[in-house]
């Protein structure tokens, strides 16, 4: 099964939790863990809330969620600049201290997570999370 989705919401707080929900209901389409949608969860609340603390006044906080047979892919794009203006296509910055607990909770939960080159001015955030599915106990016979 491949589940896609784009969207494109406003900067402000609340666009975390949006995220987070519609993530959420395209993971109930699938047979992920748990455990492994709760780490989805706290992903991509974590980028889209530095998206919304760290993006230009007037930019739009960009999402786009492909989830497959094997992993979900989940990018957070701005206009603004990346942390301490981090070199794209360089992975997460080290040491990750940089600002708040977002970072490290990204880089810790995250397969892969590494700012990429995006449109002039677009930090583009792109994390891969490898999905575990849930263990279905043997049918009774």
């Amino acid at each position: 099964m491949r589940v896609s989705m784009t969207l494109s919401l406003p900067r402000q707080p609340s666009s975390a939790t949006r995220a987070r929900h519609v993530l959420t209901t395209l993971l109930s389409l699938t047979d992920v863990s748990e455990d492994t949608r709760a780490n989805l969860a706290v992903l991509i609340s974590e980028a889209c809330a530095n998206a919304v603390i760290h993006a230009d006044p007037d930019s739009d906080v960009d999402i786009t969620i492909d989830i497959d047979d094997h992993a979900c892919l989940i990018e957070v794009g701005n206009r603004g600049r990346s942390p301490d203006n981090t070199q794209l296509d360089a992975g997460l910055p080290a040491p990750l201290t940089i600002g708040g607990r977002g970072l490290p909770l990204i880089g810790a939960l995250a397969d892969t997570a590494a700012f990429v080159t995006g449109a002039p001015r677009q930090v583009l955030l792109r994390i891969t999370k490898h999905l575990t599915t849930q263990q279905h106990p043997p049918a009774d016979r």
